[in-house]
This record gives structure tokens, sequence and C-alpha cells, in this order.
């Protein structure tokens, strides 16, 4: 497709050798755009795309004036259509996405349509890095054990993706054991400026040429946002819209406001990208920025690495941003080259940036933002956050005062910090707040060599000072890329680490998924049958209840080197500035300061071991895998040859009776409640996450089909099973229907038999007696990671609607994508305030043909007692697109659909 090009901006760039086609900013500026120089790098990058993609349809030159216009109110209701360069997976949210794709095929057939249109349009690398479960530690074996385990259990799903990368053009998968996606993209397959041969119109003529861009992505994990370190525009959607965008659909959002977040001065001694991060996220989540860009500029920068940089980026997320930007600067380009990028794209990247007004130096301006905060790095202390939520930062001064409260007032246990209990058989006791896992896990720390050699420089001290772990700690190391686990060998650190358990167990997102794997039965036991709270420190970005394994409730993000540092200590009732982590051989009191390393050690440990070397051998052979891939034998087709029995994939019913043309949407009748849920229900209360129960309905399932309970593995490698993960979907272990006051799981009360029932047992009952239902929720409802499970299992359990206080920016979206609508109550109203307590029915009209976004439909609320209440409700179906993904049954279902005619 050829750009209109309406603002005459098409311009020629020669780099080397070479001459690209590119769409000036500034030559925009001077044709209609007026101001534009002054906008915020990240809408820069959002402007550009507009330019480039000006069809008269889907950008108009309307949409591009609002850009320009956006200068004068910094905020905007303007809808665009986003492309993205490129799509980014994970094999937990990618599997689903690729069985949907399969599932098109086999359904473009039915419709008599070619199966061959089924492709991506965009270039997709699914990297498998969520399967590894750590099962084995604290030993040099455990590596190869934990990888055996992994393919063991995981064949199905490999087999799945391998006849994928064969199938489909346009895909490439990232063998597992290779490390996390979001490490692989900054390390390995972001290039910040991309190019690719396509037309554009100069001085009138349409010519083929080589057109250079903003390298730009989604992703089917929230925390693609890592790359917006690396000056890449890219966050998290949810499977759903990640399968639309890789087949050609654009990327619907409203203009968005941009909070500029100023940084001065540079952090203290012994102060760390993690304690920086997670003072970010505090000051952001308390301002409010959900749906809205962040963007990084001021002084401040200049001495933050663009590790350092990715890890404020990663956790987006959890401060509640669409992404966290980082302009193009001189170290992005030194990263690039470190890094082994060719010499030609560093040169490209530099030449692009400084030609469109993208490249920040020390005397650019600062650009137009929507709001300021200001942060003086030097104010920023070493901390942690828990025990349930990132924001929740504590000074590492005030940790032990801090666990001490929160088993008071969050776990109702006043009085008991001293509690303890004998462990059977294995000579030690346990008590509240000991910290019974200990894990440097990938995702926000992992990419960043200061905190991982960090850890291994206070390893090594603590080892020479006779200190060890404590022996209820569980320890893992599990790096983002095998680049760390190469420095860390090379820099002779992973040895200490070795000698404190924390032995390599994979690469691989671990522990901050659910992947931390059982704690010894002994220790289980002892914290279930006396009702402890034990804890868990970990260096990752999640620490949700029942996120991080079932028996620790308890959480507490940290740097790397706190980690370490608590294993040693063992408990979170622990004083680091006053208590000794142990004594030495002369019987010296060791205290925390005397084993951290300093900036300078830590300095010339990078310098030393983090070459450019390691990153181009590790990363010359990616797509290869190891010898375990290698043997997973693949049978080729069109179409893929669905196994009945597989217990890991299935061929999903969305598109059964499917016809060509959509039939009309119907109003929501007689409805019953199947939830009343509180603020902050995450996408982890929703959606099938972590260990599978035998007792509950999925756990019968498996059962029912022949799989052993040890064979069970985990929800996130079954979502490609919509039988698993539909009766998975609201039975996280924390989650509280208040319709059932007291009670922690997926349980609710079935109308008008008023009996107790599993979620998925009574939505399944609904359905039988044709009763659509609805679910109505607080403040915060989807926040975490884009889990499309947590809308497509909501489908499928024959809920209409979500009516809530608030919704998460990716899920709203989902749960349009899968035909549900979502609501909100007018400012002041909850179903609190309106006294429910589920035994209810709900009537919602207007949901037919004259519907329009964000239009105030009345919802009929009848009681028990036969009385109406009359409430208005805001439809947050937000844009036009989003409306056509509803009226079609769901996003799949309208790309379908065009794609058949």
């Amino acid at each position: 497709m050829t750009a209109i090009d309406s603002f005459k901006c098409t311009r020629t760039l020669k780099v080397g050798t070479k001459s690209y086609v590119y769409y000036s900013l500034p030559a925009a500026e001077k044709n209609g755009l007026k101001g534009i120089s002054r906008l915020p790098f990240s809408m820069k990058v959002l402007l550009e795309n507009l330019l480039r993609h000006e069809d008269g349809r889907s950008v108009t030159k309307d949409d591009i004036l609002a850009v320009a216009a956006w200068l004068k109110k910094r905020t905007s209701n303007r809808e665009i259509a986003f492309r993205p360069a490129r799509v980014l997976m994970q094999d937990f949210t990618g599997v689903p996405a690729v069985v949907d794709l399969a599932a098109m095929r086999d359904a473009m057939k039915t419709l008599g349509g070619d199966p061959k249109k089924i492709n991506p349009l965009v270039p997709v690398d699914l990297v498998i890095d969520h399967s590894v479960i750590i099962n084995y530690f604290g030993d040099n074996d455990a590596f190869k054990k934990n990888v055996d385990e992994e393919y063991k259990q995981n064949q199905e799903r490999y087999k799945f993706l391998k006849w994928a990368q064969r199938s489909f053009e346009n895909f490439r998968v990232v063998p597992p054991g290779t490390g996390i996606c979001h490490q692989v993209n900054l390390e390995y397959l972001s290039q910040t400026v991309w190019s690719a041969k396509g037309e554009a119109t100069i001085g009138g003529k349409t010519v083929a040429a080589e057109i250079a861009y903003p390298d730009t992505l989604v992703g089917t994990d929230s925390h693609t946002t890592m790359v917006n370190g690396l000056s890449v525009l890219g966050w998290g959607v949810g499977g759903i819209e990640a399968e639309a965008a890789m087949l050609g659909q654009p990327y619907s959002m409203l203009l968005p406001e941009v909070v500029g977040f100023r940084l001065d001065g540079k952090l203290q001694e012994g102060v760390t990208a993690t304690d920086l991060v997670l003072t970010v996220t505090q000051m952001l989540r308390k301002r409010g920025v959900v749906g809205k860009f962040v963007e990084f500029f001021g002084p401040g920068l200049a001495s933050l690495s663009i590790a350092d940089r990715a890890t404020i980026g990663n956790m987006a997320p959890e401060y509640g941003a669409t992404c966290g930007f980082f302009p193009v600067d001189e170290d992005t380009l030194e990263f690039l080259l470190g890094t082994s990028r060719g010499a030609h794209r560093v040169a490209l990247v530099k030449a692009y940036a400084k030609a469109q007004g993208m490249y920040r130096t020390r005397n650019t301006p600062d650009p137009v933002f929507t709001d300021v905060l200001k942060l003086d790095l030097a104010k920023v202390e070493p901390s942690l956050a828990g025990p349930k939520r990132p924001q929740d930062r504590v000074p590492l001064k005030k940790v032990k005062a801090g666990f001490e409260a929160a088993l008071a007032e969050e776990f109702g246990k006043a009085g008991e910090i001293g509690k303890r209990v004998e462990v059977d058989g294995r000579g030690h006791d346990l008590g509240h707040g000991d910290v019974v896992i200990a894990a440097i896990t990938s995702c926000t720390n992992t990419s960043n060599p200061s905190v991982m050699l960090g850890a291994g420089l206070l390893a090594k001290k603590a080892v020479e000072k006779g200190l060890k772990v404590k022996p209820w700690v569980k320890t893992s190391l599990a790096p983002g890329s095998q680049v760390v686990g190469e420095y860390l060998a090379k820099s002779g650190l992973q040895k200490s680490l070795d000698k404190l358990g924390f032995n390599l167990v994979g690469f691989g997102c671990t522990t901050c998924i659910g992947n931390s794997g059982p704690l010894p039965a002994e220790i289980s036991k002892a914290i279930n049958e006396n009702d402890l709270v034990a804890a868990a420190v970990l260096s990752g970005n999640r620490n949700f209840e029942g996120r991080v394994n079932p028996d620790v409730r308890a959480n507490y993000l940290a740097s790397p080197p706190l980690v370490v540092a608590y294993a040693i200590a063992g408990n979170m009732n622990f004083d680091p500035v006053k208590t000794p982590l142990g004594v030495d051989k002369a019987g010296k009191k060791i205290f925390l300061k005397d084993i951290w390393p300093t900036s300078k050690e830590i300095a010339a440990a990078v310098k030393k071991s983090v070459t450019k070397q390691i990153f181009t051998k590790k990363y010359a052979n990616v797509f290869e895998g190891d010898a375990n891939w290698s043997k997973i034998a693949v049978k080729g087709g069109l179409t893929y040859a669905w196994d009945g029995k597989s217990t890991y994939v299935q061929n999903p019913p969305y598109f059964v009776g499917m016809g060509k043309a959509p039939e009309a949407t119907t109003d929501i009748v007689e409805a019953r409640v199947l939830g009343l849920f509180l603020d902050s229900i995450t996408t982890d209360h929703i959606s099938p996450a972590g260990s599978i129960k035998v007792t509950s309905p999925a756990g019968q399932y498996l059962i029912d089909h022949k799989v052993k309970p040890l064979d069970f593995n985990q929800y996130g490698t079954r979502r490609g099973n919509h039988e698993v993960m539909m009766r998975g979907t609201f039975a996280n272990i924390r989650i509280k229907n208040q319709m059932v006051p007291g009670v922690e799981g997926g349980v609710t009360i079935h109308y008008p038999s008023k009996e107790k029932l599993p979620i998925y047992d009574a939505a399944m009952r609904y359905k039988s007696e044709n009763v659509p239902l609805v679910v109505f929720a607080g403040k915060e409802y989807g926040t975490g990671s884009s889990r499309d499970w947590a809308a497509k299992g909501t489908a499928l359990l024959g809920i209409r609607a979500v009516v809530a206080q608030s919704f998460e920016r990716i899920h709203r979206s989902n749960l349009i994508g899968m035909g549900v609508v979502p609501l909100v109550f007018e400012e002041g109203t909850s179903w609190q305030t309106l006294g429910l307590k589920g035994d209810e029915r709900v009537t919602l009209r207007g949901l037919g043909g004259d519907l329009k976004p964000r239009q105030v439909l009345e919802a009929e609320i009848t009681g028990a007692n036969g009385k109406v209440k009359k409430v208005p409700l805001i439809c947050r179906i937000d844009t036009l697109d989003e409306l056509e993904y509803f009226r079609n049954g769901g996003i799949l279902h309208y790309v379908l659909r065009h794609l058949a005619a």
C-alpha cells in the first residue's frame, strides 16, 4: 500500500552507500503540521506511523492533523489506527493465538475460502520461555533435569509450534532454553529503526523503495514494554488483538495523554536500578497513568544505562501505563553496537533519528507533555515491594516493621510474629515470614548486568565470610538469556552463586509467573497445617496473591543482590541495618553492608565480563534450538491434524455455526449474576494460572482423560486446550466472590436453586438452562498481564457482560474481542451502593443496531423481592472498530469474514 502523503513529506536518506525513503517529520511540519517538533518522542513515532499508512480510510488526513492539534490541549479523544511493524509472542500467550490461527484455517475452509489466506501479514516471533518449571534446584544438574522435564511435559505443544513454524509464513520460533521473549527482543530481535521494501510516492510518482521507519511492536505479554528502554515503542496486548495485528488489522487506540517523567541527578552508592523502578512504580501508580504513555526525560537519563532504562520500561504494566518510553541517544547506539547489531544498522538508527528530530542530546529542549512528574535520583533508597502488590514499596530499613504490620493487618495474625513450628525430618523449625523461596527470576532485572553481577559479587563476599543460606529456602537462578549465563560464568561469580544454592535452573520466565515449582513436601505440610504466612523474595515484577506459589502468601519484589541477602537472612522479620546476617570464622558479626558490592566493583565486573563476542556467539543460531528440539518430529500440512485425545491442544469452538454474515446483536434479558467482586481483580484472579488442583473442575477433566496428577503440568502450558482453560476461569485459590462471603476460591451460588457450586459447574448449569450471565466488580477490573484467557474463558462460560467501576485497558479491549460487553457504573455508583447480593436478575437493552461507542445504557435489575432498580451504565465499547468487532461476535470472526469475502 502506498501512502497518500497529504503533507508531501517523503524524503531520501543516504546512509553509507544505501539510500532509504522515509516520511520526514520536519517536512510535514513545514507542510501543515505546525509545531510537531515539540511533540514527545513517543508521539512522533505514532505520527510517523500515521503518515506512512495514510490511505484515506483507516488513516485520514484529519487523523494526522489531530496529532498536531494534540499540542493545544495535550489530550485528545481522537481514535487512530496504529500499525506495528511486528508482533512478539511467548508460548503461554502465543500458543492459544497460534491455535486460533489454525482454527481459522479450518473455519476458512468451511466457509469456502482459501486457508492459505490465514497467515501472519507482519513478522511474528514466538519465544518459548514460559514452560520451564523449577522442579529441581540447588545443584549443577538442576538445569538439565528441568529442561528434560520441560520437554517431557510439553511434547504436544512443541510439536504444534514446530508445525506452525513450518506451515505459516512470516512466523519464527525461538526454541526453549534460549531466554525470555523480552530479553531476546532487547538483545537481538529489536533494531530501533527498521527498513523494508515497499512503495512510496516521490515527486508525484509511485516508486519501489527501501523504506526506513521506527521499530514498533505489540506483544502478547504485558512486559513487552521492556524494549521501550531501547527506544522501540511497544506494549502488551491480548492474544486476540495480536492475532488481528498479525492478520493486517490496525490496532485501534485513542491518541494518548503523555506523562513526562523528569529525572535529575544520579543514584547514590549502593542503590540499584531495581530500587529506582520500585520508586517510579509507586509514584506513577499514585498519580494514575492507566491508558497513558509515560516518557522519561531530563539530565538524569545520562546516568542510566540502556539496561537500567529497560528495567524501568519493563514495569510499565505495574505502574499502569501503556508504555514507559526513552528516546534514542548516544547510549542507545552504544548498546546496539555492544550487542552485536551491525555497524550499518547502527548508522541507520543514528542518521534516521537525527533526521526526524528523534535524537536526544544534552541540549534537546523538553517536549510538551500532558503532565510532568519529577524525581531526584539521589533521593532513591534501597527498597522492596510487597507483600501483595508491585506498587507497595517498602524502604529496606522498614521491611521488618512493614512485615509485622502486614502479618497483623493483611493476614490477621496479630501477636504471632514469634510463632515457630518444627518441620518433620529436616532438623529445623519454620515460622511466619520465613523466606521459603528466594528467586533471581527472569524479566525485570535479568536484562541488567549491574544487578546480576552485583548479586554474584555479594554471593562471593558472603561465601568468603562463611555465610550460608537457611535450610528452608528454595533458591533459584533463571537468567533472561544465555548471554547472562555466559557472563556470570566468565566472571567466575557463578561459582559463588552455586555455593549458596543459586545454581542455574533454566533460561525462562519462572517464579514470577508461578513456575516456582513445588516446595519440599515437609515444608509445604508445615505451612499448611499450621497456617503459616511464608514469604518469597524474587527479582521479578509480579507478586500478586496466589501467583508465585500456592503455599506462599507474602511475596516481595527485590533486586537480585537483595534476593541473595534475604536467602541468607531467611526471614522478612529481619532488620538489615541492625541485625547481622551471621558470623565469620572468627566469630565477628557480618552485616549486609559488609558484603554489599560497591558501584566501582560492579562497573569493573561489567566492563570485564559483558562483551560483544558473547552476544555474537549466543545469538548466532538462535532459531535452531538444542538437540531436544531437533528430535521433535512433525508432520506438515496446510491445516493442522488435530488430535482428539490431546489434553494440550484442541480446536476451539469459536467458529462453530458461524455464517458469512454476522447475526444481529441481541439484548441481554433476565441474566443471572455469576460473581460479585471487589476492587483490583487481576487477570491472575480471572484467568487460569499456576498449578491445577486435583479437586478442581480442570483437575477432574484431566483425570477423566487418564492424566496422572504428577503430569498435570499447569494451566499456562495447557492454554491451547479450551476445555481445561474454561474450567479454570475464575478458579484462582485467592479469588473472593462476595456472593459467598468469607470463602476463598472459585465458587458461587446458583439461583434459584441456591446451591453452592464451582463457578464452572454453575455456569454450565446456567448454559443448559439457556440463562445468560453477568459479572459485577469494582475498580481496576482486569489489571495485570495481558491474558487473553481472562476474556476467552469469560465468553466460554456464557458471560455476556461485565459491569465494573473501571477496567484495565487491555482486558476491556479483550472482552470486546470475545464478544463480551464491558460496562461501567457512573461515578459514585457501585454494586455495593445498589445493595446487590447476587440473587438478582439483570436485563440490559440497547445492544442492537443503534449502539454507539460509549453510549449510556440502562440496566433493569430485579431483586429477589421483585423490586426493580433502573441503573445507568456507560458502554465501554470506545471506538467504531470495537463496535464492529462486537457486532461480529468478536475480532477473530470479524477478520475471518473479511478474509473469506
